[in-house]
């Protein structure tokens, strides 16, 4: 962040003036603070709600195909297994859950993604932090 100019100061300026310049300049941080972390907020809650639909949708296409392809595969292979359609059942089965625990770690994955922990804020405030300090010592 650039810095910011010291501000200009009265030397003719009262206490009450300089008490309420101060009240008025506090108040504005904190309203610009919470601005700063209600979109933050946003962005997050967004990122997140992407990394939900990608598993919504991995779910939602996986139970259509699996559905179709487990007929099918299971009919196959139990033809090829001399019609014990049990043991086609149960490869099929086994290779469906490989498939899902794949869809499920991309879409962990996603969701961990963004941070919730408001960095833009919190170097706002050392920023904050910094020229109060330089603006106290001149």
């Amino acid at each position: 962040m650039a810095a910011r100019p010291a501000p200009h100061v009265d030397p003719d300026a009262s206490l009450p003036d300089l008490v309420r310049r101060l009240t008025d300049d506090s108040k504005r941080l904190v309203r610009d603070e919470v601005r700063l972390a209600k979109l933050e907020t946003a962005d997050g809650l967004r990122r997140g709600a992407r990394g939900a639909v990608w598993l919504g949708l991995a779910f939602g296409a996986g139970v259509v195909a699996l559905v179709a392809l487990t007929v099918m595969l299971t009919s196959l292979l139990g033809r090829l297994l001399n019609r014990h359609y049990w043991a086609g059942a149960l490869i099929v089965g086994v290779v469906e859950l490989v498939g899902a625990l794949l869809l499920i770690k991309r879409g962990l994955g996603t969701l961990r993604a963004p941070s919730y922990t408001f960095e833009e804020s919190r170097e706002e405030l050392r920023d904050t932090v910094d020229w109060a300090k330089h603006a106290r010592v001149q």
